[in-house]
């Protein structure tokens, strides 16, 4: 039985590479792509802070040093900004800096994947519970999707939360999939997980999101998990062993999902939150109008 404690650390992490974005990512982490006007992590420390996070831990890799300036301040455009009166301008960047102490960031030093690059917070974390927040992945929804798992976290009890959408049951094999138990809560319980299950085998369409909130006995199986997939150290499958330990329970999101690390799902990122801003959707959806209608015919 796991003791409930508060989640108050998120993982994010951000040595990727990004070469799906090449030549842009030779200069620019793809963390800091912009989707309208904000890099795509700041998306995912929102939520992260919108849940009640309190302390924000990156772990990055060489070439990532932009991300840990931009949480900085920086002193020379502030003072500029003061100096042409850009009092709104100013505003904004207090609002989005992250308070002293309450960021930290650790070094991935080789890609060895995604289960890794978690056991390389482990120190920064310590023996509690803690959110994880793949930056890649961005959601928009009115309530965000941890705020919700964290809800879900307190109604259980503790044990480990995941956030689960639903594909194509056909399409199973493309990801990590869980089996639906009772409910609990506002999700349910997760009764098996498989890693990129034929349909035939699936037990059911749900699908691992992006999103979890983790117990920090995680750490001490990746510390001696072997290679899986792709010669790397896969999270999915320490979590298979930890849930022969502990409690894992699923928050179905139901709202939209952008996998910006994908060139396609990094346009349909700018173009879905630029129509949510109040302030350019009628400008936006008025230009895509007259794209769709000019652009394609003219390439036919």
């Amino acid at each position: 039985m796991v003791t409930m404690q508060k989640v108050r650390k998120a993982v994010f992490p951000v040595a990727g590479l990004g070469t799906r974005f090449l030549p842009a990512t030779k200069a620019i982490p793809k963390e800091m792509l912009t989707v309208v006007d904000r890099p795509v992590i700041q998306y995912v420390v929102d939520e992260a802070l919108q849940a009640g996070i309190e302390h924000l831990i990156f772990v990055t890799g060489r070439n990532k040093g932009v991300i840990e300036d931009y949480f900085d301040i920086q002193v020379e455009l502030s003072n500029t900004l003061a100096e042409r009166g850009k009092t709104a301008e100013l505003q904004l960047l207090d609002e989005l800096q992250p308070r002293a102490g309450k960021s930290s960031f650790t070094r991935q030093q080789a890609p060895l994947g995604l289960g890794h690059a978690v056991w390389c917070a482990r120190d920064l974390v310590g023996n509690e519970p803690f959110a994880l927040l793949l930056p890649d992945m961005i959601m928009q929804a009115e309530k965000s999707c941890l705020s919700s798992m964290v809800e879900l976290y307190e109604q259980s009890g503790g044990g480990n939360v995941i956030s689960v959408e639903t594909c194509d049951p056909k399409e199973t094999a493309k990801y990590g999939i869980v089996g639906r138990g009772s409910e609990v809560g506002s999700g349910f319980r997760v009764d098996g997980m498989v890693e990129k299950p034929k349909p035939e085998d699936a037990p059911s369409n749900f699908f691992i999101s992006g999103r979890y909130i983790l117990q920090p006995e995680i750490f001490d199986i990746l510390e001696t998990q072997e290679r899986g997939a792709g010669n790397e150290i896969q999270l999915t499958d320490g979590m298979l062993k930890l849930a022969d330990r502990q409690d894992f329970y699923a928050y179905h999101f139901t709202g939209r999902t952008f996998d910006c690390g994908s060139k396609e799902g990094f346009i349909e990122a700018n173009v879905a939150f630029a129509l949510w801003r109040a302030d350019i959707r009628d400008k936006v959806r008025g230009n895509l109008q007259e794209l769709m209608e000019t652009v394609e015919p003219a390439r036919r």
